[in-house]
């Protein structure tokens, strides 16, 4: 394993990231900020790193806040999407968020295969740029998806636990360019105690996983839904002890790969954190045998 990049500081330097690839040319790109919260630092900005060879090797990182600003952009955790539907097929699109005063919930777009971004839709704290109370409504991390019918849809980290301690939905049918208030939604069968979570959607089922809890990081769950993430169905325990930032894909080389879906987590043992370790772990959907890897 080798490093895509070290700027050689400790905290506030690279910070939160996101993956997206562009299937039309093939490369993959890094989108990650760099003095995030302003810690040891004044100006944050946001840079691209880009692979040609499958993640092999990157090149040297690009400063995108010349076309972004340097509002403090936090991509993900997890991963960008390219629209697949009308509409703007072929559309990049990353979403993350901004300070933890001024809160709330952007999108970058790119619709020239990542040479140039911009900002499109976003959801923004209230009260905005102040710093938050309890119960406020503050959208934070987020990890978006793309239905069959072309629309976007975000699931978002509910920070301050606005409404419930459960899981902060809003929804674009144009292509990410708007997030309007009436496709803002809260879904209460998705607790959550503040944490990024995961959401994967694959052959008209979407996944969700997160610790299942209204006030701890435990009990990683995955959870499915037939339809579009109205209902849910029967969860599925993954680690019942301390954990934390889940994300998911699948594989799509070989035909048996939709027979799985792979897991990236935070994890610890009984009475530790849920930061002491990663796992990597596989589920299989059709109750065949499984395997984790830490």
């Amino acid at each position: 394993m080798g490093y895509v990049l070290d700027d050689g500081s400790f905290y506030d330097g690279i910070s939160l990231g996101a993956i997206v690839v562009d299937d039309e040319t093939e490369s993959v790109f890094i989108i990650y900020s760099h003095c995030a919260h302003y810690d040891d630092c004044t100006t944050s900005t946001t840079y691209l790193v880009e692979s040609t060879d499958d993640g092999k090797t990157w090149g040297a990182p690009r400063n995108i806040s010349v076309q972004v600003g340097t509002m403090m952009f936090a991509p993900g955790p997890g991963y960008g999407i390219q629209k697949k539907y009308e509409p703007h097929v072929g559309r990049l699109v990353v979403c993350g968020h901004s300070t933890i005063n001024g809160a709330g919930m952007f999108c970058l777009l790119s619709d020239d295969h990542g040479q140039n971004w911009r900002y499109g839709g976003r959801l923004l704290g209230i009260p905005y740029n102040v710093k938050k109370k309890g119960r406020d409504f503050m959208p934070d991390e987020s990890q978006p998806i793309e239905l069959p019918d072309g629309t976007i849809e975000v699931n978002i980290r509910n920070n301050r636990g606005y409404h419930c301690h459960c899981r902060m939905k809003a929804r674009s049918m144009d292509g990410g360019e708007t997030f309007p208030l009436e496709h803002v939604t809260f879904d209460e069968a998705l607790i959550e105690p503040a944490v990024a979570a995961g959401l994967y959607y694959s052959n008209g089922v979407m996944y969700f996983s997160n610790p299942a809890s209204t006030n701890s990081r435990t009990n990683m769950t995955l959870r499915w839904s037939y339809d579009g993430g109205t209902s849910w169905k029967d969860a599925l325990q993954v680690w019942a002890q301390p954990s934390g930032y889940s994300t998911m894909t699948m594989l799509k080389s070989e035909p048996q790969d939709s027979e799985y879906l792979y897991m990236l987590y935070e994890k610890g043992p009984v009475n530790k954190t849920a930061y002491e370790m990663l796992s990597f772990t596989r589920i299989s959907l059709y109750g065949l045998n499984s395997c984790g890897v830490v």
